[in-house]
């Protein structure tokens, strides 16, 4: 937000008054406009400011609602921003939203909407869109081209940030089409710029380096003021870029000659500390004896200085990159450490996931500690991404359905206004008994059409909940084959691999191999339930008894229980269905997921066996046992009870703390 500054002036007015005067009014007005001169000069300090900005929102409350007061509310919040009352920055924003309802002053209407964006995008990430989208569909009906676009680019990098690259695309597009007649050089420049990091993203290198020139260009044609520094920061972008794809080489000339410009570091602090982060690390990436620890450092301290968290984050795992090539495993840990806990603080959970990395480089000791926090945090990341992008079209969705109902009750009130005034101009020509028939005939008219369009648009709305409920469903399928399949045999491999990194025989190296084919059968299955899974649950399932032991002998190599297992040789698994074959192997993988984590046991029994008209299987370990009352609700056990209900079975368990954990698994025969 931009920040205007103005002389200060050591004169105070009289506001305080119980008549109300022409005269006097006029010394408010006066007074108001001292306060927001003095409220934005800096060389006060910041309690003066403050005074000063609440004596003139105070005045602007009792001031009429005409558009200068309107006007001066949004220099009153800007002056709250700038010295970082973002709660009273809210507060005036709201203000001056209503005030501008009740006028219907449209443009100032969306004005308000930015600035509460601005303030939710810190906080509430779903909110903001909602409120950039409203905003940008006011400026848009105006006519207001340029706003349009400038809130169409706020939405693509709320987007960006919640890693809906194609949504950002989308926004970004629409915004260059509001400007495709436009001479706005800043627009132009941020459109380009920003594609060239969504296609970065996405991995489109040469769509990416096309809009980073482009950006360039315009940047330079469009006469933007050089404080901006606008090929300084393009060219940063374009290091970045050249790094992913050609490697640090490439990278360097970009960024060294970003930060040639002489008046970068006093002009724009944030983005030399950027620069020169970058060249260091890159030059050390391609020379790792070339001294960079001076940069390195000088980079983090401007940083540190100004504060600016992601930059000291992405600095200090630089650095702790930089200890661990020169063998100081201390420092190395000391500088990973303090971006994982910066990163943790201002939850910047990617940041976080980075850090996490490295520290599972140099402190191998805790490396599986960290990895397991990795998984956790970036599991967590992905879920909370979907939700918010699902939020966001959501919130289009209906913002534009409210949009369609409202233009849709304005046009049914102007059509019964038109018809109205027909009736009654006909009723000087016609006679009153024709008049009161015609009038008859049409409300029973709009009243039929008002209930035929509630019928269709409930018709609506139940599609929708169905079409909902079979999504819901799906997913929750999907969520439990990546769970019970794919990290249980993730985890089994993991922990071998884990076992192996501590022996260098033929043996072991042999041992390795399988379990990188172990992994790529991981990797497979992934691919296959991303398209069909009934197709790879078939292929998996055509010996069962042979999958089953196969995965008996990885858990051995894996389990510290010793395993025992038993399969009645009378059971006829080609009678079973697919289906319940899936469940119980699944099953099986979490069961000994659980023993594997959790149970410490030291002798596990599986038996599969026919009784009556039933399959059974059970579980059985002598581990430390645990509270079901406390764990029933856990995802694995949860997981377990819906496979063997969707087969028609039913699961009982048989466990207390200290007294080991048997399961048992039922299967009716003749459903299967």
């Amino acid at each position: 937000m931009a920040v205007r500054y103005v002389g200060f002036f050591a004169i105070l007015f009289f506001f305080f008054s119980c008549k109300r005067t022409a005269s006097k009014q006029n010394i408010s007005k006066d007074s108001i406009t001292v306060f927001l001169r003095n409220a934005n000069d800096e060389n006060l300090p910041l309690k003066q400011r403050l005074l000063f900005t609440d004596n003139a929102f105070r005045l602007l409350k009792v001031q009429a609602n005409d558009s200068t007061t309107r006007v001066n509310l949004f220099k009153v919040a800007n002056r709250y921003y700038n010295i970082d009352k973002l709660d009273r920055y809210k507060e005036v924003s709201e203000y001056v939203l209503d005030l501008s309802k009740s006028a219907e002053d449209s443009i100032r209407m969306a004005k308000a909407l930015d600035y509460l964006a601005d303030y939710y995008s810190k906080t509430d990430i779903a909110n903001a869109y909602e409120l950039n989208f409203k905003s940008q569909k006011i400026y848009a009906k105006l006519g207001d081209r340029s706003n349009a676009a400038k809130s169409l680019l706020n939405k693509a990098i709320l987007q960006h940030n919640e890693s809906d690259f194609l949504g950002a695309e989308r926004s970004t597009w629409q915004a260059l089409k509001y400007l495709r007649d436009s001479d706005d050089a800043e627009l132009l420049y941020q459109a380009n710029n920003l594609l060239g990091i969504i296609y970065g993203e996405l991995t489109e290198y040469d769509l990416s380096e096309k809009f980073y020139r482009k950006a360039l260009d315009v940047g330079s044609k469009g006469n933007l003021p050089k404080e901006y520094h606008i090929e300084s920061i393009t060219n940063n972008n374009l290091g970045i870029l050249y790094g992913k794809r050609y490697g640090h080489r490439a990278s360097i000339p970009f960024f060294e000659k970003g930060i040639s410009n002489g008046k970068l570091k006093e002009e724009s602090p944030i983005t030399y500390a950027m620069l020169l982060d970058n060249l260091a690390y890159a030059r050390y990436k391609e020379n790792p004896n070339i001294g960079v620890l001076n940069d390195l450092k000088k980079a983090l301290a401007i940083r540190d200085s100004m504060k600016y968290s992601p930059g000291i984050i992405a600095n200090e795992i630089h650095l702790s990159e930089f200890y661990y090539g020169e063998k100081n495993a201390a420092s190395a840990i000391q500088m990973a450490h303090a971006a994982y806990r910066l990163s943790k603080e201002e939850k910047f959970y990617r940041e976080t996931l980075l850090a996490l990395k490295q520290l599972s480089k140099v402190d191998p000791s805790n490396a599986l500690r960290y990895s397991e926090e990795y998984f956790r945090i970036d599991d967590s990341l992905k879920i909370a991404e979907r939700k918010i992008q699902n939020k966001f079209a959501r919130i289009e969705f209906e913002t534009e359905e409210l949009t369609l109902e409202k233009g849709k009750l304005e046009e049914q009130r102007q059509t019964l206004i038109y018809i109205t005034l027909g009736i009654i101009t006909l009723g000087v020509f016609i006679f009153v008994i024709r008049f009161q028939a015609a009038k008859n005939r049409e409300l029973r008219l709009i009243q039929e059409q008002q209930q035929a369009n509630e019928e269709v648009y409930q018709l609506m709305l139940n599609q929708q909940d169905r079409i909902e409920e079979v999504r819901q469903a799906e997913k929750k399928r999907i969520a439990q084959e990546l769970h019970d399949g794919v990290l249980g045999r993730l985890f089994g491999t993991r922990m071998n691999l884990g076992v192996l990194n501590t022996k260098s025989d033929e043996q072991a190296i042999a041992d390795r191999v399988a379990y990188i084919d172990e992994l790529k059968s991981v990797e497979q299955e992934i691919r296959e339930i991303s398209h069909d899974l009934s197709a790879e649950k078939a292929a998996i399932f055509n010996n069962f008894v042979l999958m089953v032991n196969n995965f008996i002998a990885t858990q051995r190599t894996v389990c510290q229980a010793a395993i025992d297992i038993n399969i009645d040789d009378t059971i006829d698994w080609n009678a079973v269905n697919s289906t319940a074959k899936i469940n119980l192997y699944r099953i099986l993988q979490e069961a000994f997921q659980n023993v594997n984590k959790h149970a410490n046991a030291q002798n596990v029994k599986v038996r599969f066996f026919k009784s009556n008209d039933d399959l059974r299987l059970e579980v059985r370990d002598d581990g430390v046992g645990f509270n079901y009352a406390k764990k029933k609700k856990g995802i694995g056990l949860i997981n377990m009870l819906n496979r063997i209900t969707n087969s028609r079975g039913n699961m009982e368990i048989e466990t207390a703390p200290g007294s080991g954990t048997l399961l048992k698994f039922v299967l009716p025969l003749s459903d299967t």
